[in-house]
């Protein structure tokens, strides 16, 4: 019989494990082809549907303890927020950016929970949400100017190195384009992060009212979205055949291209990422589960700033630890 003070604390260690380390397959990815965000959640959405069957619907013999019409909401908030999330990588968003913005679920999660549940919050913890608030403004505000001045460096190199201007294409430069899709991306972060606070009040309230069946959950919230993934069949088609041809790698003496390799990686800990939320989603609240994960993407943060040198300045630190004090103080309240 499983200790029941030990089990959330195994399930949190799984989260860190699992998620941390699909950031840093996903980013591999992403470095490879930037546009393959919708391809890598399909095969996310595939593996896991059809791990699901197997070990959760026996084959189809298994009737859902929860009637699957109790999950169509969850997974119409499902497929929306995580083809959102990856889809963002398509707008010149950096990584750091995509874990910082989504560290602000609890900003999310507390509007939610006024307008949803009616719930009231102390000051204290209106005070972390509004720090938290404050910080990610300030890293997005100040990433909005590396990427104007990136661009901007990009069209006067551009410019010198070409000595006809007719024959440059400013449009595929011009820090206003350029800036105006940076701001699609992070509004499809945005949008992303209310989602996903009130996928976690449904998931909460289902529960409540079903029992605790997150495995069954997991399965249904992968398998019911698959169907959605026909309209983005010319996407998907684009970036697998980009995959086929990537560099290749040896791996235990087989040649296979590299960015299949990190997609596998990233598909399997995926897996183990969403299976451990899911699961602690049955043994604590919404809220405790959006600090472990928000904490968990500190890590994140840290990790692909120092190992992929990506560019980061004093005033992301300063949003950062805005934001993770928030969080702290938060939780502490």
């Amino acid at each position: 019989m499983k200790d029941l003070r030990l089990w959330p604390m195994t399930l949190m260690g799984l989260v860190f494990l699992g998620c941390c380390s699909n950031v840093y397959f996903l980013e591999l990815l992403v470095k490879e082809d930037p546009g393959i965000g919708i391809f890598a959640t399909f095969s996310q959405f595939l593996f896991i549907a059809l791990h699901g069957f197997v070990s959760s619907a026996r084959c189809g013999t298994r009737k859902p303890q929860i009637h699957v019409k109790h999950y169509v909401l969850l997974v119409i908030f499902f497929f929306v927020a995580n083809v959102s999330n990856n889809y963002a990588f398509n707008f010149n968003i950096a990584m750091p950016l995509h874990i910082i913005i989504r560290s602000g679920s609890l900003i999310a999660n507390m509007v939610m929970g006024i307008i949803i549940l009616k719930r009231a919050y102390s000051n204290y913890k209106v005070a972390s949400v509004l720090t938290i608030t404050i910080g990610v403004v300030i890293c997005t505000l100040e990433s909005a100017k590396v990427v104007t001045k990136n661009t901007a460096a990009h069209k006067k190199s551009t410019s010198t190195d070409d000595p006809d201007p007719e024959l440059a294409e400013p449009t595929a430069s011009d820090p206003n384009t350029e800036f105006l899709w940076w701001c699609v991306g992070v509004a499809l972060l945005v949008v992303a992060l209310f989602v996903s606070a009130r996928m976690g009040i449904y998931q909460e309230t289902l529960f409540k009212a079903h029992g605790k069946h997150s495995e069954e959950a997991v399965f249904y919230t992968h398998l019911m979205p698959l169907p959605g993934f026909i309209f983005l069949y010319s996407n998907i088609f684009t970036h697998m055949t980009l995959a086929v041809e990537s560099p290749p790698i040896s791996v235990l003496g087989v040649i296979v291209p590299c960015t299949l390799v990190y997609l596998a990686l990233n598909v399997l800990s995926q897996f183990i990422c969403i299976s451990s939320v899911y699961a602690l989603t049955t043994e604590c609240t919404s809220l405790t589960v959006t600090l472990v994960v928000t904490l968990r993407k500190f890590l994140s943060l840290v990790f692909s700033i120092w190992y992929f040198q990506n560019p980061f300045t004093a005033y992301h630190w300063l949003g950062t630890l805005l934001i993770f004090g928030g969080t702290i103080g938060f939780s502490l309240s």
